[in-house]
């Protein structure tokens, strides 16, 4: 009850937090999609570039998310505004996710589907648009909720630089030592972490070809 009551009497900031969390993981998932779902798309029809493509995404994914805010302060345009890093960084750790679910959905769209394309004189930017994408955009928006559930977690870690977001709430409450203020940042981001979960999920089985 006190961190309700609490929350009700911080409702604006808190609200004012929210919105830049949302800012942050809307933006930095809008990237790695616009990113992501080419490469995905490039490594499915080019196998070559299969390995280098997910080992560099899985690299990123190893690196601590504190070290990896650490590596980028010194860059000069991005080390100027905390949000541009932290959406940088919040764009390669969702990238993994979507790259290996695009290159999954179309790998995994049937060969006979394809082939009957081409027998009917598609193109393979046709193909791409009207065969393969929309047989693997259930698969696609799979990786999407990953990213954004990851790019929710991880953007709290963003107020650590300054970034803002509900990490403001959660840090603040560590300094203090009350539960409070960092249960203030924790639930509200655990409650837009689930209701990014089941929104995307409901798009992505609404979307899944019958």
């Amino acid at each position: 009850m006190n961190v309700i009551r609490f929350i009700a009497q911080n409702h604006t900031q808190v609200l004012e937090l929210t919105l830049e969390h949302l800012w942050l993981v809307g933006v930095s998932t809008a990237f790695a999609m616009l990113i992501g779902i080419p490469l995905g798309i490039v490594i499915s029809h080019r196998p070559r570039f299969n390995k280098p493509v997910l080992a560099g995404a899985n690299i990123i994914q190893t690196i601590p998310s504190l070290a990896l805010f650490g590596f980028l302060l010194p860059v000069p345009w991005l080390g100027e505004r905390a949000d541009r890093l932290a959406i940088l960084a919040l764009t390669l750790y969702a990238l993994l996710p979507i790259i290996r679910n695009t290159y999954t959905g179309i790998c995994g769209v049937d060969p006979a589907v394809v082939e009957a394309g081409r027998g009917m004189g598609l193109t393979e930017w046709q193909l791409l648009f009207q065969v393969e994408l929309p047989l693997a955009v259930s698969v696609i928006l799979s990786g999407v909720r990953v990213a954004v559930v990851i790019s929710v977690g991880l953007a709290t870690i963003a107020a650590a630089i300054g970034a803002g977001g509900l990490g403001e709430f959660i840090f603040r409450g560590l300094a203090m030592v009350d539960d409070r203020v960092i249960l203030a940042g924790a639930i509200p981001a655990a409650l837009l972490a689930l209701a990014a979960d089941v929104s995307v999920g409901s798009l992505e089985r609404r979307l899944r070809p019958r």
